[in-house]
């Protein structure tokens, strides 16, 4: 048994301590240092006080911990704590980032391309058109299609992505020892088995209260580079994550519908309050996100990049990173230049002037 993971799931458990003061604190100090230190350096910590302090250090129940990590074992879930490369980077710039995630599947979450598609439970004949033309439309881009997993647009999203070879990752708001609603086990095992996976911050047991699920939407919307809404009401789960990602910086799209419809009332008052860009098919998705494949440039044309040579050592790093695909995540940049963030942005904006590089929707870069 890993003693990390120990400290890690422990961690998790300790009353008081949510995922913004996880953070804090793995901020100053590893996982299982935090169960060692005193409680006059915990509470002295901004954001921890002598109340998270207290619970910290007399926290005993490592025995539940222990069992986590049975169960862990014996179904090889794979699990990705805040500080782990295969973490989802993207999550990293939230600031409620799961500490740590249970994972079953194949699927990269760390891929280049990532959309959420979520829409009501009780969909129209409109919605399931729109969400399988749609994703039909993607399928010769390598994007991962994430979604909740249930009934009505989510079970869609999902289906539409096995039929047309895309990785799915349901977000999960329960443990993995189960699949709720128990009519998806079926599509749960087809989405693993077809390069996909199930992804959750709940440990076993843990049942689908109402409560978990806006929890999960965060996870949906922040482990994505866009949240496409196809169909809902004014209120809901899809309104919710909507709102989760633009508090994020995400793009967020929606497909109008009828203004008598009421099942289009919340896509058409996300578009109407700048909340939502309106999309009509995949087309206008790669535009704006800057997903369309770029013409090579003619032999002999020299970019302004190799006229430009006066780099400093910062943004040779940045170039030599852009140099690696088409297109890179400013997530993905700052966990591969390995500088700090305010270096990553001073070396972009230098390289933005000397038109090195542009900007793209989603927080996307790519050489000019």
């Amino acid at each position: 048994m890993s003693t990390d993971l120990l400290y890690q799931v422990a961690l998790t458990l300790v009353p008081h301590i949510g995922t913004v003061q996880a953070k804090i604190l793995l901020q100053h100090c590893e996982a299982e240092e935090i169960f060692h230190a005193k409680k006059s350096f915990l509470e002295k910590i901004e954001g921890i006080g002598p109340i998270r302090a207290a619970s910290i250090t007399s926290f005993k129940d490592f025995s539940a911990a222990e069992e986590e990590i049975k169960f862990i074992e014996k179904y090889k879930i794979k699990t990705l704590f805040l500080s782990d490369k295969d973490y989802p980077q993207r999550l990293l710039n939230c600031y409620d980032s799961p500490t740590l995630l249970y994972y079953k599947g194949t699927a990269d979450l760390n891929t280049t391309k990532i959309v959420a598609i979520i829409g009501t439970r009780s969909h129209t004949d409109y919605a399931k058109q729109v969400t399988e033309k749609l994703i039909k439309d993607l399928s010769g881009q390598k994007i991962t299609i994430v979604s909740g997993l249930a009934f009505g647009v989510d079970a869609i999203a999902h289906k539409s992505a096995i039929k047309n070879n895309l990785s799915t990752i349901g977000v999960l708001a329960h443990g993995l020892d189960k699949v709720y609603p128990t009519e998806h086990a079926g599509l749960a095992k087809d989405m693993i088995k077809n390069d996909g996976g199930l992804l959750t911050e709940f440990r076993s047991n843990t049942t689908p209260d109402k409560h978990n699920f806006p929890t999960r939407n965060r996870i949906v919307a922040g482990m994505s580079d866009a949240t496409i809404v196809i169909e809902t009401g004014v209120k809901g789960g899809s309104m919710i994550t909507a709102e989760l990602a633009n508090g994020y910086n995400k793009d967020v799209f929606a497909f109008p519908g009828k203004v008598t419809d009421t099942k289009s009332a919340g896509c058409n008052y996300l578009i109407k309050s700048n909340k939502a860009m309106l999309l009509t098919d995949a087309e206008e998705l790669l535009q704006v996100m800057g997903w369309e494949e770029r013409k090579s440039q003619k032999s002999g044309v020299r970019s302004q990049r190799e006229l430009f040579i006066e780099l400093s050592k910062e943004e040779k790093i940045i170039v030599e990173i852009l140099k690696e695909k088409e297109t890179v995540h400013i997530d993905e940049m700052n966990l591969k230049s390995g500088l700090s963030s305010s270096a990553v942005a001073a070396a972009i904006l230098n390289l933005e002037l000397q038109n090195v590089m542009v900007s793209l929707p989603g927080k996307l870069y790519r050489l000019a």
